[in-house]
């Protein structure tokens, strides 16, 4: 073979490696340039929790000129965050574990069994899902939690909050079809109920879809606001963090305290970054697995 035709045949293995760099670059730039939007944000607010609120205000700074530890103390005296912070921690995990034993149960009956009304029941949950008619129905709930005396508790925001379980019956129900209907014929040879072959067979393979379903529940449930000041406003030591965050926002004297909210919003992040490092795992199973799919 000649040194031209030799030439010739190496041009496109150069030309497509050439072009691969290239879409990899403009790709990773992209990413870098998304990230660096989104944890602007971030550390704009954890900058800010350690200047003084003129300073703040007047925003002239981006770093503190001084830096003020203390925010953080006052802002955790002020907004009682021992007593706001179990009340959300409450309220997150009971909806958590509320909603994921429904939304399990609800999937696994539709992935195994048909019954009249099956579609039917699959489509409201999408109509609950894609259509939302947030505040108009909150009068309506209310009314409902004061006919069963749960208007002054938690538990009635944590049972309304379960109710809305549709997006995760639908993350849990897609994870269910990847689960063989033979182990459950099996297990029914070997005597199992089917309860049994819920709770000891499909259940613990469905791990991965679990650990999502929580950590979006958990989040969902930790940064509602709404709900939680309506049903707590005649019980405030049932307050949970968002609502006591949003009270930093003005002192005794009405007189804006935006450093103090800052730093009470940085110390409400921690508890969704310790649920979000244990629920990666299972996020990146079911990720990879959707994708080898």
């Amino acid at each position: 073979m000649s040194t031209q035709s030799i030439a010739t045949a190496a041009r496109p293995a150069i030309g497509g490696r050439g072009s691969r760099l290239a879409t990899g670059t403009v790709l990773w730039a992209f990413l870098l340039v998304i990230a660096a939007l989104t944890l602007f944000p971030v550390v704009i607010a954890i900058l800010g929790s350690f200047k003084s609120n003129m300073e703040l205000t007047a925003g002239a700074t981006f770093l503190p000129s001084e830096w003020h530890f203390n925010n953080y103390a006052q802002a955790w005296k002020q907004a009682s965050f021992s007593t706001f912070t179990w009340n959300s921690l409450f309220l997150s995990a009971a909806t958590t574990v509320g909603t994921l034993i429904v939304a399990s149960m609800a999937a696994y009956v539709i992935d195994r069994m048909n019954f009249p009304g099956k579609k039917l029941y699959v489509s409201i949950q999408a109509f609950t899902m894609f259509i939302s008619i947030g505040a108009v129905v909150l009068r309506p709930q209310f009314e409902l939690m004061i006919k069963l005396h749960m208007h002054t508790s938690l538990w009635g925001v944590i049972l309304i909050l379960i109710s809305s379980h549709a997006y995760i019956f639908f993350i849990l129900l897609s994870f269910m079809s990847g689960i063989p209907k033979e182990l459950d014929e099996a297990a029914y040879i070997d005597g199992s109920s089917m309860g049994g072959t819920y709770m000891r067979i499909v259940l613990p393979l469905m791990g991965p879809g679990l650990g999502v379903g929580a950590l979006f529940t958990f989040r969902g449930a930790w940064n509602e606001y709404l709900l939680p000041l309506v049903f707590t406003m005649s019980k405030p030591k049932l307050q949970t963090l968002t609502v006591g965050l949003a009270n930093l926002k003005y002192g005794v004297s009405a007189a804006s305290q935006t450093h103090y909210m800052l730093a009470g919003a940085c110390l409400s992040i921690l508890p969704i970054l310790i649920v979000y490092i244990f629920a990666n795992k299972s996020f990146m199973q079911m990720t990879a697995g959707s994708l080898k799919g």
